[in-house]
This record gives C-alpha cells, structure tokens and sequence, in this order.
C-alpha cells in the first residue's frame, strides 16, 4: 500500500443550534471561548469524534469478530463508553497486542508495528509514555533496578485545528434538578442536586486541517487512509447525541477538499486556507489558486 502521495488541505464549515459543542471542566463545563468571546472547541474534541467515528467503522468492517477487512483499521485511543475491546487502559491494550504477535512494546520496530495495527496512530500520531516499574528490593531496602520506562513518540502526518465561530456567542445557563435521592424515605436530597447546564444558542464554527506527505512516509498513512477520513469528515456528528447535544443541533454544513498536485504542495497551507472566506450565516467564497480546484462536499 503506497503513503499519501498528494499534500491535501481541507476545512469544516458546522452550525451548532441550542447544544454545548465543548464543554470547559475547568469553568463548570461551559462551552469554550476565546478571551473576545468567539466560541471554540478544540483540536482534541474534534479528534476525538473522528477516533469515535472510526471505532464505529471497525465494528462495521467486523474487527470484533477478526475479520481480514478491518486488519489495521483498529483504533488506539478508544473512549470508555465506546471501547471494542477488553483493555483497561492504553498501557494494557498496547501490552496486549505486542503480547499476541510475540513482540515487546519498546522494540526497535514499535512506531512500525503500531501505525500498522491502529489507524488513528498513523494518522495523528502517538506519545507512547509508559511509567516505570520498580524493580525488586535490594536487601539494604533500596529499590532495585526495574524498568527504565518507554517513552517513544509518533509524529502523525494529519493535523487539525480548532474550530472558531465566526462571531461572539451568547451562552444561555439554565439551573436543572440533575440527581434525585437514592436513599432513605426521600425526604432528603442530596448536596449535588442542583445543577447547570449550558448552551450556545446559535453560532456557526470552522476549522481547518491538513496532511503531509513526508510525515505520512514514516508512519505508513496511505492514500486509502486519506479517503477514510474524508469519507468521515461530513458525518463528524452522527452517533454523537447526547444531554449536552440533542441530535440534530450540531451540523455539517459543508466540507472543502484541496488536493495538491505533488507532495510538497502547490501552495502553502497558510494561503490555501486563507482563500476560504465564512460569513457569519454559514455561506462562503472560495478564492481561486491557479491549478489547485476545491472539492465541495456538503454535510451529510
């Protein structure tokens, strides 16, 4: 299977309506903005829903079940409430998979066998830092030498941005009843009943990203790798319902494709992306780059 050949770029343009699209742990869980206002929701939790997206794939192409279609479809970084597997954790599913194959994670040839078993390593990349293990006490009660720890790092070709609204949003809090009393005769409620719960009215977001070619050659992300995530873009929000955001009040609306006509790039990422031009309702002007023609595909 031959890496990605093309340098290609693309931007997501979504609406959010009445939905809290990322939610801040650190400020009661209310939707991201920047310091001006304007809404955000980070790198992390779009990579996230694409990890989840692509989770659902591999149980389509019958993973679970070990089928040779989904061989190097499985995904790393699995949400708890998404998980496909047994793993405890990423340590655990790692030691597990080296221990299949006969291999120990630390071995010369990790960052090859984990791009070709985990699409999400190949495509973004992943920081393998794995904590020490104590070695047995030695008799003057000193900890003895044990496992020096593996920290090994996989620089992923494809690269995503946070997304932005195009404008300041209004947050609207409104203070729910988010437990009732479990014990007791239920005369008496607990301290955390009352709660908040907080959404962006109206905004609409985008962000950009893109894939490099010479990254890609190091960890094995292919062409078909490229259509996958292509295929998952304008889908982003299927499958991603919940309290926070009810299905249907976080939308695609449009999905722009740039492929180069080389490895390097015909033009920068900077100048490509700069060519889309958002308004505030959602339509869009596209400069034109001589010899780099836009694909326009629209939400699903």
């Amino acid at each position: 299977m031959n890496t990605l050949q093309n340098k290609i770029d693309f931007a997501v343009i979504l609406r959010v309506k009445n939905a809290n699209p990322n939610g801040d742990p650190l400020n009661s869980n209310r939707p991201r903005t920047s310091y001006e206002n304007f809404g955000e929701i980070t790198d992390v939790c779009i990579k996230r829903k694409i990890r989840d997206r692509l989770v659902e794939r591999f149980v389509k192409l019958g993973g679970k079940e070990g089928k040779a279609e989904a061989k190097g479809q499985a995904v790393f970084v699995q949400s708890d409430d998404r998980k496909v597997d047994g793993a405890t954790s990423l340590r655990d599913r790692a030691e597990k998979f080296f221990n299949s194959i006969g291999k120990t994670l630390g071995a010369g040839e990790t960052v090859n066998l984990t791009c070709s078993e985990w699409i999400d390593v190949r495509t973004f990349g992943q920081l393998f830092a794995l904590s020490k293990k104590k070695g047995k006490k030695k008799e003057d009660g000193s900890d003895g030498e044990g496992d020096t720890g593996i920290s090994i790092g996989i620089r992923g070709p494809v690269t995503v941005q946070s997304a932005f609204s195009l404008e300041p949003i209004d947050i609207t809090s409104t203070q729910i009843t988010k437990s009732v009393s479990g014990e007791g005769d239920g005369s008496k409620r607990g301290s955390d009943t009352m709660g908040m719960k907080h959404r962006v009215d109206h905004g609409v977001y985008v962000f950009f990203g893109s894939m490099n070619p010479q990254l890609a050659e190091k960890t094995g992300f292919s062409d078909e790798d490229a259509l996958v995530i292509k295929k998952i873009l304008p889908k982003l929000f299927e499958n991603d319902e919940s309290s926070a955001r009810p299905a249907g009040s976080m939308q695609i609306l449009n999905f722009i494709w740039w492929k180069h006509n080389c490895k390097s790039g015909q033009y920068s990422s900077a100048k490509v992306h700069s060519s889309l031009t958002v308004n505030p309702d959602g339509g869009y002007e596209i400069n034109s780059l001589p010899g780099l023609e836009p694909e326009i595909i629209a939400g699903f």
